[in-house]
């Protein structure tokens, strides 16, 4: 007897592993990119330029695709998420990477699920079990060990504290685009977002192009990078792994981000990550995963 099983074809196994694989490198390689474009240009208008051409193949699959309408409110909800997860974001994450080692950006960076968890408990009432507690604490721990060996630490204004300011900004930006994700397809979404966060870098695009016209062949090669591989391959590698794979597994690859950033920056800009730094980061991974895996029982 034939069963449907038999007649459905196997899924491609080779493609799924590819988009997780995409999205790793060129969302860790942002890290030392970043840390090669502010040689030459300024934090602020590097946000612009790079989201100005990110919004161009942004705007290219919009016109190419020609999704349907949204609601005003979702409208105004990617508005929102524009200016918050991309505009703020990077911005803090410049400015703070402009003091702060790539490698150690990367690792406060995957902080974003502390701060989600948080959140959640704060503004959606969820429960937070004592491993939830367990791991927010080491990893703030873990955060605070990689900020002591930065250039003025955590405090006030720091690169560190600016840098963990745009984790909270990207957990923010997390929390507003799942109900868009649920009722709209995701690169619709995603590109809809990133031209919404270009729009709010605009005041700073005259001074982006100014800068990357003079700058060298290395710095302009890093702005295109951060332009195409982490903005247009990497978010559509991610819907991929995502559907591939479903959202909470395909999380667990974001893990190997921090310390594929470490090695592309030590490779491309001689970082040599400390001890308390490669320690802080241990522990800030551990209590992600503690949250993630324990916390959710």
């Amino acid at each position: 007897m034939t069963t449907d099983t038999a007649l459905t074809p196997p899924r491609p196994r080779l493609l799924p592993v590819l988009a997780v694989l995409g999205t790793i490198v060129t969302w860790a390689g942002s890290f030392p990119a970043i840390g090669i474009a502010l040689r030459e240009l300024d934090p602020l208008p590097l946000a612009a330029i790079r989201f100005a051409l990110a919004s161009v193949l942004a705007l290219a699959w919009l016109a190419w695709r020609r999704p349907a309408r949204m609601s005003r409110r979702d409208y105004g909800v990617i508005a929102v998420a524009g200016a918050l997860g991309i505009a703020a974001y990077n911005m803090l994450l410049n400015t703070g990477q402009a003091t702060v080692s790539a490698g150690a950006a990367s690792f406060i960076v995957n902080t974003q699920p502390l701060f989600m968890a948080i959140l959640a408990v704060l503004f959606l009432r969820e429960a937070h079990n004592r491993w939830s507690w367990v791991g927010s604490t080491l990893g703030l721990v873990g955060v605070g060990a990689i900020a002591w060996g930065q250039p003025g630490g955590l405090s006030f204004g720091a690169g560190a504290s600016l840098v963990l300011g745009a984790a909270a900004c990207a957990a923010v930006f997390s929390v507003l685009q799942r109900p868009l994700f649920a009722r709209h397809d995701p690169l619709h979404v995603t590109s809809l977002v990133l031209v919404a966060g270009a729009v709010a870098l605009l005041p700073w695009l005259p001074a982006g192009i100014a800068q990357a016209s003079s700058a060298s062949g290395a710095s302009v090669a890093a702005v295109l990078f951060l332009a195409v591989a982490p903005a247009a391959i990497g978010q559509t590698c991610w819907a991929y792994a995502i559907r591939s794979f479903g959202a909470a597994r395909a999380g667990q690859f974001l893990y190997l981000i921090p310390p594929f950033a470490t090695l592309l920056a030590f490779a491309l800009l001689g970082e040599v990550p400390g001890t308390v730094t490669l320690l802080g980061g241990a522990l800030a991974l551990l209590g992600v995963l503690i949250v993630n895996i324990w916390g959710r029982r």
